[in-house]
């Protein structure tokens, strides 16, 4: 909880590794998180979009979230992610996990119709009221049809167990934003589509993202880099990081890190169907991106 509390640094999105007949494959996933905490990450995300929480069923969510607290075996903070259509669903999620053991929230909100903006606030309210985890709220508004406003973020900063922001916007000029006005009141993760040595810059606290889960050791230099100010080798690092992200960014996410982990002898399956897996070309595209920074 203390952990929680004090999040910072790289946190990857952990796929959902599937046997041949669409179970989790926990001994894979188990074997995945041991190496990644072996490597220096500062937490684990289960359930995040890398892990295609909207394809998985109830069972299978919660599979993946015990199997990952299970691993972690607190090591590191595992932020389990909690996504529904209705409050209720979402609500009864936060409170299963923290009975499994989780140290943090990563609240998603998903949506058929728009939802106003009351609606939005009132949705992850109920999340952070359910429990006494620290939340982190997750803005992506190139895929939920109701996404939070500045307004929205800034009403929720001001709620004692919502710590963070994790925003997959795209948008830096958004997120020195968000930090002015919520003034401290919320830590902001970066995703991959951001640069990340520019989101630590003007005061991030570091990433969650999926590519970390390919390139963690990379990944871990390059925040030790931003924390201790040195920005040039940073930024040299970025810009030969930067090719994976852009790899990631062309194909469906989940599909990418589960080929650039089967390169690397992780087998985490395919994604869930009906989403396809990387053609030969993609995965040599991927191989040659992951080669280039010296994770292959």
């Amino acid at each position: 909880m203390t952990a929680a509390r004090n999040l910072h640094g790289v946190v990857p999105y952990l796929p959902s590794p599937l046997t041949a007949e669409g179970e989790i494959d926990r001994a894979a996933l188990t074997r995945l998180c041991h190496h990644l905490i072996a490597q220096g990450v500062h937490g684990l995300t289960p359930l995040g979009s890398t892990g295609e929480f909207a394809y998985l069923d109830a069972d299978r969510r919660r599979a993946v979230v015990e199997t990952v607290i299970e691993a972690a075996a607190g090591r590191v903070p595992v932020i389990a992610g909690v996504a529904a259509t209705d409050t209720h669903g979402a609500v009864r999620q936060a409170r299963d996990w923290q009975a499994l053991g989780a140290d943090g929230i990563l609240a998603v909100m998903e949506a058929y119709f728009p939802v106003a903006e009351d609606g939005v606030v009132s949705y992850f309210t109920a999340i952070a009221d359910a429990t006494d985890l620290p939340v982190t709220l997750y803005t992506n508004p190139n895929f939920q049809r109701s996404d939070l406003t500045l307004g929205a973020i800034e009403r929720l900063a001001a709620h004692p167990n919502i710590l963070y922001l994790k925003d997959a916007s795209t948008n830096t000029g958004r997120l020195l934003t968000i930090l002015n006005r919520v003034e401290g009141r919320l830590g902001v993760f970066a995703a991959s589509s951001h640069i990340t040595t520019a989101v630590m810059l003007i005061g991030g606290r570091g990433w969650l993202a999926g590519p970390s889960c390919l390139i963690p050791r990379q990944s871990v230099a390059l925040y030790d880099l931003c924390r201790a100010g040195d920005w040039d080798a940073a930024m040299d690092l970025q810009r030969r990081l930067w090719a994976v992200n852009q790899a990631f960014a062309k194909y469906n996410l989940a599909a990418a890190v589960k080929a650039g982990l089967r390169l690397q002898g992780f087998d985490c399956g395919d994604p869930a169907p009906p989403q396809a897996r990387l053609t030969d070309p993609q995965i040599a595209e991927l191989r040659a991106a992951l080669e280039a920074v010296g994770a292959l």
